[in-house]
């Protein structure tokens, strides 16, 4: 048989093609450009550009057709397509972007990841130990990755390198571990068996963090309890102040003759019994000596603390707040339990100015005189101009324009002459941080954030991932039956109307 130039030109070039397949197959496959793909891309690409030399002439002449030239156009439109499609996914890519449409963010991370992982100095590496990768995580991990080039990820086969799950302590097939330099800590998955968001964070934080800090809670005055898990006890602030890399810890002034050196931040939470005369003097010096102290007092209560906030220019009001607003009853509470949504100009309520915070039977805590207050100092929460006070609690209340609002429920002050910058909160109420209400659209970002500013973390303070809220549709019988009637009937009857009305029409 004897072949003729085109012929030739013809079976160089597809084979050419065909090698240039296979070496391109391979590497996709693989994952690496090993030394048979090299050599079948190079021998695929001289082949191809010799048989386009050999036959060049015979390509002229077939695209010189008329029926050539229409095949041509079509292709090159077709190609156009193509190329304009792999411009559009190669653009996704490189610029990834996605669009969140639930109304917790859910799918977003959250500004409390951003700050962290966005702020990383030091390399973390979280690996997950299976066989196969879990692609929840995986895209979870994506978009943590695109925040800081010291974070990386992978997925790590333990009976193929078993020398990996040693090294970082895993144990068993679904292990993920989070390090960073010699710091290890497993990553714990929640009830539903995932692994959410705000663990990760934490563990991130966890393994980053120089110093843990501890914030100790004051007991002895019926102060609320870390161990209560009642609706108003403080389980929850001590689980999520751990979530944020700080331990926790309750001490007694008296035994311990003061507040321990130890503590990092202190707490008094509610009291509702008078402190001792001689342990006032304690929470004093240790304000004096640098220390960083939250205190919430609740209405109707006098823990006789006088001596420690009034040198501060803090005044601590003898009353209860009302909201006449109206406000509250949209999300189920009455007007003892105001709603704020105008915050000072603090790190602690930067980002809450758009939220909301609820406080259950509140006193007013603003300065003393205004005057005289530093330019450090400031009234943390304001309630709304509708807002007015009441010597105590009563079944029915009128509008007092008198003491009408804006209210002040908190105020932050930090001292610049101590060199140990001591920082002192006071929040008319110990409520709004119970389990019952720190999950209540951002009371638990607020406590949080006024930790972190405590402790100056305030790289920390932020607003936190958020949960799904549950929104679920309860239908009576005869609603439920209506809907049948709907979907059985109604509905496939207006379609074959309408179908019937269109064949008479066009019959």
């Amino acid at each position: 048989m004897k072949w003729d130039r085109n012929q030739l030109a013809e079976t160089i070039a597809s084979v050419g093609a065909a090698c240039l397949i296979a070496g391109y197959l391979r590497y996709v496959i693989q994952s690496e450009l090993l030394l048979p793909s090299k050599i079948l891309l190079i021998v695929g690409g001289v082949l191809l550009l010799g048989g386009i030399v050999l036959g060049f002439g015979g390509i002229l002449r077939f695209f010189s057709k008329r029926s050539s030239q229409l095949g041509t156009n079509t292709a090159i439109l077709a190609l156009a397509v193509i190329a304009i499609l792999g411009l559009v996914n190669y653009l996704g890519f490189k610029h990834h972007k996605r669009f969140d449409l639930t109304s917790e963010k859910l799918f977003t991370l959250s500004d409390q990841t951003r700050k962290i992982v966005g702020g990383l100095s030091a390399d973390v590496t979280i690996v997950r130990f299976a066989k196969t990768p879990d692609s929840q995580l995986s895209d979870l991990m994506a978009e943590y990755k695109n925040l800081s080039s010291h974070l990386k990820f992978q997925n790590v086969d333990p009976d193929e390198k078993p020398d990996v799950a040693k090294d970082y302590g895993a144990t068993q097939m679904g292990d993920v571990v989070v390090a960073s330099g010699p710091h290890k800590e497993h990553l714990q998955p929640g009830p539903d068996g995932a692994i959410s968001e705000e663990d990760i964070t934490s563990t991130i934080l966890k393994v980053t963090r120089e110093k843990v800090k501890t914030v100790c809670f004051v007991t002895g005055h019926g102060e609320k309890s870390l161990t209560d898990d009642g609706a108003q006890g403080y389980t929850v602030v001590d689980q999520r102040l751990k979530k944020e890399g700080y331990d926790t810890n309750s001490i007694n002034l008296v035994s311990g003759n003061g507040v321990p050196s130890d503590c990092d931040v202190a707490v008094i939470a509610g009291p509702t019994q008078a402190f001792f005369s001689q342990e006032v003097p304690m929470v004093g010096n240790y304000l004096n000596a640098g220390g960083k102290l939250l205190i919430e007092i609740d209405p109707d209560t006098d823990p006789k603390l006088d001596e420690v906030y009034l040198p501060w220019n803090v005044n601590v009001g003898k009353n209860i707040v009302v909201d006449a607003s109206g406000v509250g009853r949209l999300f189920g509470t009455g007007p003892e339990i105001p709603l704020v949504i105008d915050y000072g100009d603090s790190p602690i309520t930067k980002n809450l100015q758009r939220g909301m915070t609820f406080f259950p039977l509140a006193r007013t805590v603003s300065m003393a005189d205004k005057s005289k207050s530093d330019p450090q100092d400031v009234e943390l929460l304001m309630t709304s101009a509708r807002s007015f006070t009441i010597p105590k609690l009563q079944r029915e209340v009128q509008f007092d324009p008198k003491t009408a609002g804006p209210l002040s429920l908190g105020v932050a002050a930090s001292e610049k002459s101590n060199a140990k910058g001591a920082r002192l909160i006071v929040i008319g109420d110990s409520d709004f941080a119970e389990n019952q209400w720190f999950g209540l659209q951002h009371n638990g970002d607020l406590f949080l954030n006024a930790m972190d500013w405590l402790a100056q973390d305030e790289n920390l303070i932020s607003i936190r991932p958020k949960s799904a809220t549950t929104r679920r549709i309860t239908l009576t019988e005869g609603q439920m039956a209506a809907v049948r009637s709907i979907a059985l009937f109604l509905l496939p009857g207006i379609v074959i109307l309408l179908g019937v009305a269109i064949w008479w029409k066009h019959r």
